[in-house]
């Protein structure tokens, strides 16, 4: 019996279109990952109606409570309730993430596609790209929010930043391949159109790793957040975030351990589970990678 042979292009193409959400139960690992970020994403969502207490609510008098019936986990050095806080600030904490990863991708598409595919901007593109991946992504963090002042859009624009480069160059190294293969060039021979090309034979190439990718810009930018905020150069500290909540706690540290344990024990979590998704999602997405494992 003859053995169909699939030109490797073909074959990450149909992994691509054939993608669903079984490889989030593809192992108990995964599937515990799906769970729990799932249920931290319900908790911020729904923070509005389960949250027992207002989180922005002072109370002097309720400073350092431990947990009771009425604060679940106990209160801060304000009196608020720290429950409420921790729900609430996952709202925050988690749109950081994703509006990151979303406005990243955006941007870093574009810059990569037209680098890949246009030649004589290619240099000059990535010449500044590669200046902005020479800058640590906190001190360029550090360095957008101290000059336009500490905002959550501003947080947001200087944690995004950092990752278009990651993203550009990762959509260039795709285009460049992609380029060079033989359905391309003939669309190009034929006197196809631009949009067209992009949109149909190369956009295609872009969509597993640009997924992956996703997965880990959101969790470090989850993460970024987190520590801006505990070095004080986040979102003002009123405003409730994980990192937010966890910089007001460090101070009461040695007496109230579960200032820092709760809001880290939710950052660590969702963290965890989204780069455990992004990792099954590079394999379900990647025959290669199962070709590789089923002939050890």
């Amino acid at each position: 019996m003859a053995i169909e042979t699939v030109p490797e292009p073909a074959l990450i193409i149909r992994a691509q279109r054939g993608l669903g959400l079984g490889f989030l139960t593809a192992s108990p690992i995964i599937a515990t990952a799906t769970v729990c970020l799932t249920l931290v994403v319900l908790s911020a969502v729904l923070a509005p109606w389960i949250a027992p207490h207002d989180p922005m609510l002072l109370a002097p008098a309720q400073r350092l409570k431990p947990p009771s019936a009425e604060f679940w986990i106990g209160t801060d050095a304000y009196g608020r309730d720290l429950l409420s806080r921790i729900l609430y600030g996952g709202r925050i904490s988690l749109l950081i993430g994703l509006g990151a990863a979303v406005v990243s991708i955006a941007i870093g598409l574009v810059i990569g596609l037209v680098s890949g595919f246009f030649k004589w901007v290619d240099a000059v593109l990535m010449r500044v790209m590669d200046g902005l991946m020479a800058i640590p992504s906190i001190l360029l963090a550090i360095a957008v929010v101290s000059l336009s002042g500490a905002s959550l859009t501003t947080v947001l624009i200087a944690i995004t930043i950092p990752e278009v480069p990651r993203v550009a160059r990762l959509v260039r190294s795709v285009v460049l391949s992609a380029r060079e293969e033989p359905y391309v060039e003939a669309a190009i021979s034929v006197g196809s159109s631009l949009p067209k090309i992009m949109w149909r034979h190369l956009m295609p190439n872009t969509v597993a790793p640009l997924i992956v990718q996703s997965t880990y810009i959101c969790a470090s930018a989850i993460l970024t957040e987190a520590i801006l905020s505990f070095l004080g150069a986040g979102i003002s500290p009123e405003t409730p975030t994980w990192g937010n909540i966890m910089a007001e706690g460090r101070s009461y540290f040695q007496i109230k351990p579960s200032l820092i344990f709760w809001p880290g024990l939710l950052l660590s979590i969702a963290i965890l589970s989204v780069n455990l998704i992004g990792d099954a999602a590079r394999d379900a997405l990647d025959p290669r990678m199962k070709q590789r494992e089923g002939g050890k």
